[in-house]
């Protein structure tokens, strides 16, 4: 027999846990005395809501599940915004909370809260744990929900008293999985594939939208065989951003509300919609009604209640992305389309392409625009680092001017759109991958929701750099001031802030500052050369705008600003 704690420490060290992210608290603190002596790291943060956006960031820039632990009641109730960013973007992720010992449940005991109740509608699966000799199976099960199928997070609450119950665990016979309600589909059903690969070859005019779902079942390698066989133009969803190289001349990135206007105009314009691992949510889409009204639409998804959620599909085809993609490039060899098929439509692209580029501005009153801090970014790391962003017009600027090259490597909170998640983020995806730069790209707004995780960076000297867009503005919010309210700034002026400089030095990080354009780059090569955190406070100019921009409810073809004719 051996006390629950202990255990759980053995059956993380069973599924591949290295790094787990909490904070202690009084029914937690059975788990936080077993993991003194497990042979993992135990990342202290300074708030919860780092520890659930750190295990979110490092499940995302690693593919494996993130861990994060906290206590009872208001411990668990700040884990709530990450679990639901997490289940949002189908993060796969196992959130540890204690909960009050089981014979005071429902009494209103101190540090109670309902947490199970609370988060039922954005976990995958959730667990209250009233049987100790369960915990074992309920652990097991909780990491293979997580990560298998359509990932998601999976809350497991614990009674202070089942962590110190004494059970039998033996970890070279764990225990044997039976979930026979659960069978995610991982085959396409192969008349479907035979339809969609015909489907291909006749298109004069298709497009590739692809979404996370590629990066999540490592199909990139899959997407990137079948653009470059059938000679399709690819554009992707922001949390697509990698899967397919934007330096690529296939590429068009980004599509929807702050998408490229090539690729909205080639969206709305095609004959034939491939999509896969996308969900057509109403940033990408914009007014359903008009979305690609003359397009066959074929969807792909392991999660077969995305397919034809918004919008009707032509030939839907539920499964795992990497197997459909590799079976479908098989039948199309089959069919061994002619090349010239769609010229005309690749020379239409191209022309749009040509006359809409992304505008990079130049400041007449010589002020720092937010894309020149970017594309600098990107020149001085070669396109090679993990980028993760706050929310906000950083975000959209990042999605914007960043070529992401890589899966896995730009990270950002797609579905919930989580103000103060881009650094927190960073933290987990430095300790996933140490062997690439890790820069966040954050607004000032949104960075102030966390700042206080630069303590946990100093403290386990993680080494993330932070590049803020600061406009002393909730910059997104006030935009639409702008264009929709008439300029009255309703509480999105942020004047009074700190000096970013001094508070990264008062947490014993490096802190820098740029003001003109021509400090940016200097900036930039000196804090990506350190080796220890640090924040970069880019002085850009104030009312800069994201362009192009779709205003809500309109059609992804009527954009404002960014290159228009």
């Amino acid at each position: 027999m051996k006390v629950a704690a202990k255990v759980m420490m053995e059956i993380f060290k069973n599924e591949g846990v290295e790094v787990v992210f909490g904070v202690p608290g009084g029914q937690v603190m059975p788990l936080y005395d077993a993991l003194m002596d497990a042979d993992l790291l135990n990342v202290l943060t300074r708030h919860e809501q780092g520890a659930v956006h750190a295990a979110d960031g490092y499940a995302r820039a690693s593919g494996k599940v993130g861990v994060c632990i906290a206590t009872s009641g208001p411990g668990a109730t700040n884990l709530v915004t990450g679990i639901a960013n997490a289940y949002m973007d189908s993060v796969p992720m196992v959130a540890i909370t204690g909960q009050v010992r089981r014979p005071v449940v429902g009494t209103d005991a101190f540090q109670e809260a309902d947490t199970f109740g609370i988060t039922l509608p954005v976990v995958k699966h959730s667990y209250l744990v009233t049987d100790e000799h369960e915990l074992p199976r309920i652990l097991h099960e909780a990491f293979y929900l997580a990560r298998t199928g359509r990932p998601g997070p999976v809350l497991v609450d614990l009674p202070g008293d089942v962590a110190t119950a004494l059970i039998d665990y033996d970890p070279d016979n764990p225990p044997k999985l039976n979930l026979p309600g659960y069978k995610p589909t991982v085959k396409g059903h192969p008349r479907q594939i035979r339809e969609a690969a015909r489907a291909l070859a006749e298109a004069q005019k298709p497009m590739i939208y692809a979404g996370g779902g590629i990066i999540i079942s490592e199909a990139s390698d899959e997407l990137r065989e079948l653009a470059a066989y059938a000679h399709i133009p690819v554009t992707t969803t922001l949390n697509g951003k990698g899967l397919f190289p934007e330096d690529d001349p296939l590429s068009l990135g980004m599509l929807g509300m702050h998408g490229t206007r090539y690729a909205n105009y080639a969206m709305t314009n095609c004959d034939l919609i491939f999509a896969v691992g996308v969900r057509f949510d109403d940033r990408a889409t914009g007014k359903v009604e008009t979305f690609a009204p003359g397009a066959k639409i074929i969807h792909v998804d392991v999660d077969p209640a995305e397919i034809a959620k918004n919008l009707a599909v032509d030939i839907p085809i539920v499964g795992d992305a990497k197997w459909v993609l590799g079976s479908l490039i098989d039948e199309l060899r089959k069919l061994d389309p002619s090349p010239e098929r769609h010229l005309p439509w690749m020379r239409q692209v191209e022309d749009w392409k040509q006359a809409h580029p992304l505008p990079l501005r130049e400041d007449p009153d010589g002020e720092i625009m937010p894309e020149f801090v970017i594309r600098k970014l990107w020149e001085v790391t070669k396109g090679e680092a993990i980028v993760t962003t706050e929310v906000g017009q950083n975000q959209m600027w990042a999605a914007q001017y960043w070529l992401a090259k890589h899966p896995r490597r730009f990270i950002s909170s797609g579905g919930l759109g989580t103000m103060g998640y881009g650094f927190p983020a960073a933290m987990g995806a430095k300790l996933a991958r140490p062997d690439l730069t890790v820069v966040d790209i954050a607004g000032d707004g949104s960075f102030q929701m966390t700042s206080q995780e630069l303590a946990t960076c100093v403290s386990y000297n993680i080494p993330v750099k932070v590049a803020i867009l600061n406009n002393r503005y909730l910059g997104m919010v006030r935009q639409w001031q702008e264009l929709f309210y008439d300029k009255r700034y309703a509480s999105t002026c942020i004047e009074c802030q700190p000096d970013f400089v001094k508070l990264a030095e008062a947490y014993g990080a490096q802190g820098f500052r740029a003001t003109r354009p021509d400090e940016v780059e200097e900036v930039l090569r000196i804090a990506l050369a350190s080796d220890a955190p640090a924040l970069m406070d880019f002085r850009i100019k104030r009312e800069a705008n994201v362009w192009p921009m779709v205003p809500a409810g309109s059609a992804i073809s009527d954009m404002l600003g960014g290159g228009e004719a």
